[in-house]
């Protein structure tokens, strides 16, 4: 388990600006749930000082994304939009008294919110989508720009810290080379020569934890029975506070669930499906991305 500040801690359970914003005149959207993480970042930007009256989020991912969103609005209320600019990932997880390394990825992500919501203000396009060529991690959708930007934002040197920052290479780990390209290429700007023997190969990163692998492995009827009864063993919880998890299809690593009652919509809704998603994860010894769907809408998420 990961050591988290007392600061952490508190915006996760206690998240400040969870939500829509009433008259929102900004949004910034970033990431996907089928990556593991999604943040919508909304602003009130008053159109005569361009200051920031109120910001909220919505975010899908792990506790760490939920604490970063939430500091991100707190740090960003009161200021104008070209100083919520110069707030940078560093400045979020200081807020936060400090992210674990693994984590500080999800302060990048708060960023890259940012910066979407002020170019929707201004009516600037911001991307994130990727030419032909520059896609470097295939699991996670991460560029060469954005992994460059982030070597030379927070002066990291070895794969893992890459990883640690952006989740590439985190996956299949089969950009790990095209990662060693890149750490080459920006240090040599800097006149430092790369040293591939200071890398350690990072493991997977899943929402919260590393589950470590089962003995065996398991039948197709096996696995299913495991994530039917992880599934029935958050149900009386969710079903106490008027809400309720259901299972509908499972495709490979992608386990698709409905929502029901209170949990359909809820801002906490997140937190709820990391939680599950964390337990399966445990129970199945393996990496599983648990995606909210619509029962009509499985097919198309499952051949996506």
């Amino acid at each position: 388990m990961w050591d988290y500040s007392e600061t952490v801690k508190e915006h996760f359970f206690n998240p400040r600006n969870a939500g829509e914003v009433g008259e929102a005149n900004a949004t910034g959207d970033v990431g996907s749930i089928s990556c593991g993480d999604a943040l919508r970042l909304q602003l009130k930007v008053n159109p005569e000082t361009e200051v920031i009256e109120d910001a909220g989020f919505q975010t899908f991912g792990c506790g760490s994304a939920i604490a970063s969103s939430s500091a991100l609005t707190e740090i960003i209320k009161g200021k104008t939009l070209d100083e919520a600019l110069q707030v940078s990932n560093q400045d979020i997880a200081d807020y936060l008294e400090g992210l674990p390394p693994e984590k500080m990825h999800c302060s990048v992500m708060g960023r890259e919110a940012l910066q979407a919501a002020v170019a929707d203000y201004r009516g600037e396009e911001w991307k994130d989508d990727h030419e032909e060529g520059e896609l470097i991690c295939k699991c996670f959708a991460i560029d060469a720009v954005m992994i460059e930007d982030t070597i030379r934002a927070n002066d990291l040197r070895t794969v893992e810290q890459v990883t640690n920052y952006t989740k590439a290479g985190g996956g299949c780990s089969s950009c790990h080379e095209g990662i060693e390209d890149i750490l080459t290429k920006v240090l040599a700007e800097q006149g430092v020569e790369f040293d591939p023997e200071a890398t350690t190969w990072p493991e997977p990163i899943p929402s919260e934890t590393i589950p470590a692998p089962t003995t065996g492995r398991l039948t197709n009827l096996q696995r299913i029975k495991k994530i039917e009864e992880v599934i029935e063993s958050v149900r009386p919880a969710l079903q106490a506070d008027r809400g309720d998890i259901e299972l509908v299809d499972v495709d490979g690593n992608k386990i698709m669930v409905h929502l029901v009652g209170a949990c359909a919509g809820c801002q906490m809704a997140g937190m709820t499906l990391g939680g599950v998603q964390q337990q399966l994860m445990e129970a199945l010894g393996e990496f599983v991305q648990v995606i909210p769907v619509e029962k009509k809408a499985v097919h198309a998420v499952a051949g996506a």
